[in-house]
């Protein structure tokens, strides 16, 4: 295992001071966002403008990319443009992971299996692996669904996000039937009541978490994700989860 940062951990920033900060906090490897609102390049830049898009994001002075998250409004045939794009990027950059959005809640079950069983397979052409984020309002939320995708779509991995199982869950899930799957991790302390808090404010267990996937030979990112927040020292907290993180590995 290793800690990581999203690059949305300084979306306020331009690209290059963001990812000049998170050197300076001493973090060593980097998950790149081609988000629609949070990311530094947006999935119609990466299509648009691929050269461009793959030169800043191969500047990253210290950090290495370890994985991509795709996050889209586009569907059919323009979804398929951008996640086509986004595996050559992650090919050119030697990430092997890329993370996607489900379905929300009320899409039939097996659209949404068709739909993933064509991301894995155009992805296995680049070398690269998709994973299903676990995400509130989507498909993916329950595990037992999600453990269901993974099996239908061969191939395909989960991120899992376990503020998800804390912020205004109205029961609790077991995360026992994803815990195989799991190939890409998100941390951020949540409460109940809110998505995210100071790091030692929240009730995200990292012991226990990391306990479980270690289990199953989980040996990828522990991927710090958070946001400013309106009057915190933002830097002071990724230092404290960073550390917090590495003392448990």
């Amino acid at each position: 295992m290793f800690v990581a940062a999203t690059s949305r951990c300084f979306c306020d920033r331009p690209w290059h001071e963001a990812i000049e900060q998170l050197a300076e906090l001493e973090f060593s490897y980097l998950e790149i966002m081609i988000h629609e609102e949070d990311g530094h390049f947006t999935p119609d830049q990466l299509v648009s403008d691929f050269p461009r898009v793959l030169t800043a994001c191969r500047d990253t002075q210290r950090l290495t990319p370890v994985a991509l998250s795709l996050d889209s409004r586009a569907v059919g045939p323009a979804y398929i443009r951008q996640f086509e794009a986004c595996c050559r990027l992650a090919n050119a950059l030697k990430v092997v992971t890329i993370t996607v959005r489900s379905a929300e809640l009320g899409t039939p079950f097996n659209a949404e299996v068709e739909r993933l069983v064509t991301l894995v397979r155009m992805a296995a052409v680049q070398g690269v692996k998709v994973c299903l984020l676990t995400e509130a309002g989507r498909m993916s939320h329950d595990p037992l669904n999600a453990a269901t995708f993974c099996n239908y779509a061969k191939g395909l991995g989960i991120t899992l996000d376990p503020s998800y199982y804390v912020y205004k869950v109205e029961r609790q899930y077991k995360l026992d039937p994803i815990l195989p799957y799991v190939r890409h991790l998100r941390l951020r302390d949540t409460k109940p009541d809110a998505f995210q808090v100071r790091v030692g404010q929240g009730q995200i267990e990292y012991g226990k978490l990391l306990n479980q996937l270690g289990r199953y030979n989980y040996d990828r990112a522990l991927c710090v994700d958070m946001k400013p927040l309106p009057g915190v020292d933002h830097a002071a907290e990724l230092r404290k989860i960073r550390l917090l993180l590495e003392s448990l590995i």
